[in-house]
Formats: structure tokens, sequence, C-alpha cells
């Protein structure tokens, strides 16, 4: 994580306009860039930032096994492939293959078990997280910032 203060990343860098979505920021970058603007240095920044966390479904044994045998068969998979570069055969390579998997799976589950059995209960759920912005601000140099202001205005796109 980087310990710079946010002051000297924004230095020498004005506001030219502040967007509900991130993709609405991105388009108008895009469009300054299609405009030969120099969008080197040009910053989109997200103010109001917070952590969502979404539960998906909760975590039994039975999901820890199948969550932790389908990782380990990925993961065998990536071995089998790997050692079957160096099979004489079409044959040997499809088992080297399928026994990668099969072991990838067996060891992935009881992986998973013996993980989640050790959290005693604690965090019995399976989530996704994410960080979220309330809005996006796309800032340019100063040295350019009368002209992404002309650029934004002739476009009719919103700006400050």
């Amino acid at each position: 994580m980087s310990t710079v203060p946010s002051v000297a990343i924004t230095a020498n860098h004005e506001p030219i306009g502040e967007y509900a979505t991130y993709e609405e920021a991105q388009r108008v970058v895009d469009y300054l860039s299609d405009h030969e603007f120099p969008v080197e240095g040009t910053l989109i920044i997200g103010v109001g930032l917070r952590t969502v966390e979404r539960v998906v479904a909760r975590l039994t044994y039975w999901r820890a096994l199948a969550m932790g045998a389908a990782g380990g068969a990925w993961f065998g998979l990536l071995i089998g492939l790997f050692f079957g570069l160096f099979a004489s055969g079409a044959r040997s390579w499809l088992a080297l293959l399928i026994w990668g998997l099969i072991w990838g799976a067996i060891a992935g589950a009881i992986f998973g078990l013996v993980s989640h059995a050790l959290t005693g209960g604690r965090r019995d759920f399976v989530s996704s997280s994410s960080l979220v912005a309330d809005r996006y601000q796309v800032l340019v140099e100063s040295g350019h910032a009368a002209r992404a202001h002309d650029l934004l205005v002739r476009s009719g796109e919103r700006h400050l």
C-alpha cells in the first residue's frame, strides 16, 4: 500500500469534472485523448471510498469440500499439464492429466475441509469484497486545465 500523501499525488492538478460512475469519468478521459489532449498525468480519483462485502452463501462442510476440490482440481490439472510436457505419448499425457486432476481434487477437498474445521465456526459464509466510490473526479495537469475545459464545453459533456 502506498504511503505517499494524496496531496503529493494531486499537486499541480486541477479538477475538470466530477461523475457518478467510473465509466463516465473514463469516457471523458477517452474523449480528451481522441481530441489530441495530452492525457499523460491525468488522474481519475474515487471520492468517498468504502468497502462493500457481499455475502453470497453459507459455508458448510460440504461447500468447503466442494470449493476445495474445485480449486485443487485446477491446480492438479496445471501440474498434470506441466508433467505432460515430458510424456512420451498421447496416452501417458492423458493419464498424467487425469491423475493430476484427481489427486489435486482430493488434496484440495481435504485442505478445504481442514481449513473450514480450523475456523471453529467463525466466518461460516462465503463473500466477495469490492471497493466502491461515491463519485469520481477527473483531474488534469494545471497547465492543460483550460484546454480540457474548452474541449468538454464543446462536447456538451458535464464538467465543473
